[in-house]
């Protein structure tokens, strides 16, 4: 239950979805209740039957930042970007960032962007680099010009102008994610309007997704490792709310990984949910006890990743593998662009 290789599978490659649903509603469900481990297949925009009338849904309103940049080095090299933390930078313009080169630049050096966007090295660490941006004060409206998408690597194209809208959710409010919540790209306003009109009560908080998500899991027993911390906020206002769902009996539907460890998180002291902003670093994996979420929508995801760990921990480790067996065998589409898991 704690060595690396049991949160292993085999994923043919013609799976991994290179692009999204035709609709955002329309992908496919696969719902797999914990108790039983009983799995069925159903469609994305069928959500609002599963859910009862006083159930509250949880969705991270972060927004991707389309923070990839290519540009070049003193030296006439070609360099490419990441911005990491933009929600905690953006204010000085200085953020930490990957960096790939022909050959790490050094402190002292400069970068070179379209638009007369410039950056300095400040320092080179083992992983990341610290740049600082100028003019920082026009960095917003510069990244919208000539920023990129962050696809992820296993989405084998260049961004398209299309990204720009399918890589958001349609509630994206609050910019500083490296990556969009995967599970919440599935929502239409239509559909969240169905499920209101159902008595569902939908409430945000804001994760931003960081680095720590991504990071792999290097140690081969998984309780050694540690979860890089990512920026959240949960309001006084949807902390109540969320509390006064429960108080009436209502269940708290996590839409995303990012909403489980963030609720999780602000229970974690007490085992009562209480509102705050700062760092979340928990790392949730087989053996942990769950206090707020009672059940999630999430999307497939990579073997031996944290995230396999967290639904693991959610479901039961055999039982959400042998769901992936059955979603490969029925040829679901995996990964940010492919299909959901409804997990009650």
């Amino acid at each position: 239950m704690y060595s690396i290789d049991d949160y292993d599978y085999k994923l043919p490659r013609d799976l991994i979805a290179q692009e999204p649903a035709g609709r955002r509603d329309r992908c496919r469900l696969l719902s797999l209740e914990r108790r039983s481990g009983l799995v069925s297949h159903g469609n994305f925009h069928d959500l609002p039957g599963m859910l009862a009338a006083g159930d509250v849904l949880v969705i991270n309103d972060t927004r991707v930042v389309a923070g990839r940049l290519y540009g070049r080095k003193q030296t006439g090299g070609k360099v490419e970007v990441l911005i990491l933390d933009y929600h905690q930078g953006r204010t000085r313009g200085v953020f930490q960032c990957l960096v790939r080169a022909s050959k790490r630049p050094r402190p002292g050096s400069r970068l070179y962007f379209d638009l007369g966007l410039e950056a300095e090295v400040l320092e080179a660490g083992p992983d990341t680099v610290c740049l600082k941006f100028s003019p920082a004060a026009d960095l917003d409206r510069i990244l919208e010009k000539i920023g990129s998408m962050p696809l992820p690597p296993y989405i084998q194209r260049r961004e398209s102008c299309q990204d720009r809208r399918d890589y958001q959710t349609v509630y994206a409010r609050c910019k500083g994610a490296i990556a969009a919540p995967t599970a919440g790209l599935h929502f239409t306003g239509k559909l969240l309007d169905r499920l209101r009109d159902r008595g569902v009560e939908i409430v945000p908080l804001t994760l931003h997704v960081g680095y720590g998500t991504f990071v792999p899991v290097r140690t081969d027993d998984i309780r050694k490792h540690r979860m890089h911390a990512e920026w959240y906020e949960l309001s006084r206002q949807s902390a109540e709310r969320i509390l006064a769902a429960r108080g009436r009996g209502g269940k708290v539907v996590a839409v995303g990984t990012t909403c489980v460890r963030t609720l999780e998180y602000c229970a974690a002291d007490h085992g009562r949910l209480e509102a705050g902003k700062g760092a979340c670093d928990l790392f949730i994996y087989p053996g942990y006890t769950f206090k707020i979420v009672d059940a999630m929508i999430t999307n497939f995801h990579l073997p031996k990743s944290t995230l396999l760990m967290l639904v693991s921990a959610f479901a039961g480790r055999e039982k959400i593998l042998e769901a992936y067996r059955q979603a490969v065998a029925q040829g679901y589409r995996f990964y940010s662009y492919g299909d959901a898991m409804f997990i009650y």
